[in-house]
């Protein structure tokens, strides 16, 4: 790491100085023309051309998500900034050089995701006081030198410091913005309605276009949802629905695209357009006719040419806050109130987090992966190669209509054959009641994993799967499967 950084570093010292530059600019054109400031420049702008350097490192294993390490940094730098200042005519010179720095940052990545760079979140904070000397010159003599002056500066850096950023204050840097979606909570259903397009662009030779939209919001990895294929159509009707779990109204965007079915060469883009959530207001339906353009390039000489038009209805409906007593007094509380009385639910989402597994050993290949069931829809998870422990830490949405009072969540962990037309066998399954989950989550408020121990008759021992079992041992406890209910 240390090589790493000395490498990039006179490429690093020119970045950063030159951020320096733009980030101080503005704060110095505040003062130039009050107090007689003339103008205030940089004469001199450098860290140096020794880096900071690691001394050491420590790494602590957590259980949540997130990575938590503490290095001790030394940087012996040899900057040199000099601010020359502009006064009725007069020139003054601020100079800090030689700028030693010691100190001991606890750095939490968390939570981490899986969308580069793989955690959404950077939390800084210091376990220590710092150690910070330099070097402060004022036309050109040390005012550093002046006794009593310089511990009494050393003393005021440090306290100041610590009072920001020592543990267990932290400094948040968010990472990875709203609109990746990665790290936030289902906040409620889009539904859309794909009703009709009109004047639709002639992409066959000898006929006219088979056309059909595929959607999706922006900030989620899951496959895009596509209506029917019209044929030989350019004015179709669809009137289908589809629902969408929305986590961020504020920043993600409905991406629509407009598509020519092709049997055997790939599918002719024929338009597309976007819907800002921002726009729409819970509980209430809203109509768009879209003009269908080439990109969302403003500049795309493309978007000049009649692409047709397509017609969609939006509706959002945020899941309901069991923390706002007063949700019905206002105007989104009493709407919402109103379409439950008249039996129209805005449903919920169920989401199933398959974490990890342990101990699973096959008798000729263990290439485990897992599935999920519930209603009838199955997921899932990638197969991870000859492992006894795989991690797939992925997440699954399940929308529903209604409560799952009576459903059940089945899990099976599977080996996966390579090459062989023989059946994937399961090791264990796993059978949940909502019902047993959703108590045993509201025992346990504060976790986000759920141990199936607790829950009477959940796992099943499935023989001839990954691998064989003692009498004595179960061979995957059941507490290796982490289980997630979020449903409002």
């Amino acid at each position: 790491m240390n090589r790493f950084i000395f490498d990039m570093w006179p490429f690093l010292d020119k970045a950063i100085c030159n951020n320096i530059k733009r980030a101080t600019r503005p704060i110095f054109d505040q003062y130039v023309g009050k107090y007689g400031i003339e103008s205030i420049e940089y004469g001199q702008l450098t860290l140096g051309s020794l880096p900071p350097t690691f001394q050491g490192i420590k790494v602590y294993e957590m259980l949540e998500k997130e990575l938590v390490i503490e290095p001790v940094i030394r940087w012996a730098s040899i900057m040199n900034v000099i601010v020359n200042v502009k006064v009725h005519s007069f020139k003054v010179s601020a100079q800090l050089e030689d700028l030693h720095i010691m100190l001991t940052p606890r750095v939490t990545l968390k939570p981490l995701v899986p969308s580069f760079p793989c955690f959404s979140n950077l939390c800084v904070s210091l376990m220590e006081k710092p150690s910070i000397d330099f070097r402060f010159k004022l036309f050109g003599g040390d005012v550093m030198a002046i006794p009593g002056l310089y511990q009494y500066v050393q003393d005021q850096i440090c306290k100041q410091i610590s009072i920001l950023y020592h543990w267990p204050k932290v400094i948040q840097i968010p990472i990875l913005d709203g609109a990746s979606g990665a790290t936030k909570k289902p906040v409620g259903i889009l539904h859309v309605k794909v009703i009709r397009a009109m004047n639709l662009l002639k992409m066959d030779l000898l006929g006219k276009s088979d056309p059909y939209v595929k959607m999706r919001l922006s900030g989620e990895r899951l496959p895009s949802k596509k209506t029917t294929v019209k044929m030989s159509n350019l004015n179709p009707e669809w009137n289908e629905h589809f629902k969408f779990i929305v986590k961020d109204p504020g920043t993600q965007v409905l991406e629509l695209h407009m598509f020519d079915w092709e049997k055997v060469k790939m599918h002719d883009k024929l338009g597309m357009q976007v819907i800002p959530l921002r726009l729409l207001t819970p509980y209430e339906s809203k109509l768009f006719t879209l003009d269908l353009v080439r990109s969302m390039n403003p500049n795309d000489p493309h978007n000049k040419k009649n692409r047709g038009k397509l017609v969609v209805e939006l509706t959002f409906d945020p899941f309901r806050d069991d923390s706002r007593t007063s949700a019905a007094s206002d105007g989104e509380g009493s709407a919402s109130a109103r379409r439950e009385a008249d039996g129209e639910s805005s449903g919920g989402v169920l989401l199933v987090s398959v974490e990890n597994a342990e101990d699973v050993e096959g008798k000729r290949h263990t290439n485990p992966y897992a599935e999920v069931l519930f209603r009838g829809e199955r997921k899932k998870t990638k197969v991870i190669r000859k492992t006894r422990d795989p991690r797939w830490s992925e997440e699954f949405q399940f929308m529903l209509d209604e409560p799952p009072v009576e459903d059940r969540i089945h899990i099976e962990v599977k080996s996966k054959r390579r090459g062989l037309p023989f059946p994937n066998k399961a090791s264990v399954a796993c059978s949940l009641h909502c019902l047993q989950v959703a108590a045993a989550l509201y025992c346990c408020h504060n976790s986000r994993s759920l141990n199936l121990s607790g829950i009477p008759g959940a796992c099943e021992y499935k023989p001839g799967g990954c691998g064989e079992q003692r009498p004595d041992q179960r061979e995957v406890p059941p507490d290796q499967l982490e289980e997630r209910d979020d449903t409002s």
